[in-house]
């Protein structure tokens, strides 16, 4: 239980820091200097109304200098990233992999933060994570469907390929249908988890895409051709492919 809550402290406090990668990534800002500050006045935030989500709630929300409401998606973000190393660690146990997929769920959180409001995901997730996960993939990563094995060097350059080729065709195929962001971040994941992490992520992604765009088009009235970040979907299918693949392969193979 102490590791637990343990994790889930460390996952709140890198979600702060979160927080700030979404902010600062797109608008080309540096995510170290300055330290953080209020959006709206640009106060300096000190250190007692900085403490993950419970700053928030005893602030009610708003910033202590100027009373501007502060977005829910800081507390929102700081959360799930607590409660998501705490996943992690009852899936995976405590070693390498445990860090490694930890990183993982971080970037995805970031990437979906990033691709909901300005429908980009930086090379400064997807490249560095490119090398980070063929060289875990290959050296210290399990296969998630079947966590009983190595991933290995073979499986991690075939799922490097897989997750970056499919996207790529898909973007061919499409004439700009599918953005450069989705393609790296596939083969990113691909090299850390492999081909059939790949093929579950793009169906688990695609179907509830398009839940989602038939939402909006009867609800929203949006029409077909309205443009609908692709990246959160993938982050969704990535991670019930990471917490879940082994279930669902062994469920739809017998």
């Amino acid at each position: 239980m102490i590791l637990y809550i343990f994790a889930f402290l460390i996952g709140a406090v890198v979600g702060s820091f979160l927080n700030v990668c979404i902010y600062r990534m797109p608008r080309q800002l540096s995510i170290v200097f300055p330290s953080s500050r209020c959006p709206s006045c640009q106060s300096p935030i000190r250190v007692r109304d900085n403490i993950p989500v419970l700053s928030f709630l005893l602030l009610g929300g708003k910033c202590r200098d100027c009373g501007a409401g502060i977005s829910f998606r800081y507390p929102a973000v700081e959360l799930l990233n607590g409660l998501l190393y705490v996943a992690v660690l009852w899936r995976y146990g405590f070693g390498w992999e445990t860090l490694i997929y930890c990183a993982l769920v971080s970037s995805l959180i970031v990437i979906t933060g990033i691709d909901l409001e300005f429908q980009i995901i930086p090379d400064r997730i997807t490249l560095p994570g490119i090398v980070v996960g063929l060289v875990a993939g290959s050296l210290l990563l399990p296969d998630p469907f079947a966590r009983s094995l190595p991933l290995g060097l073979k499986a991690s350059v075939i799922g490097f390929l897989a997750g970056g080729g499919f996207y790529y065709l898909i973007a061919v195929l499409s004439r700009g249908g599918m953005g450069g962001g989705d393609i790296k971040m596939m083969a990113m994941v691909g090299g850390m988890m492999g081909w059939k992490a790949v093929f579950l992520t793009t169906f688990i992604g695609s179907l509830a895409g398009s839940f989602v765009g038939i939402f909006l088009m009867i609800i929203k009235g949006k029409g077909r051709k309205a443009k609908i970040p692709f990246g959160p979907f993938l982050a969704l299918g990535t991670l019930i492919s990471l917490f879940f693949g082994q279930e669902l392969l062994q469920w739809y193979l017998y």
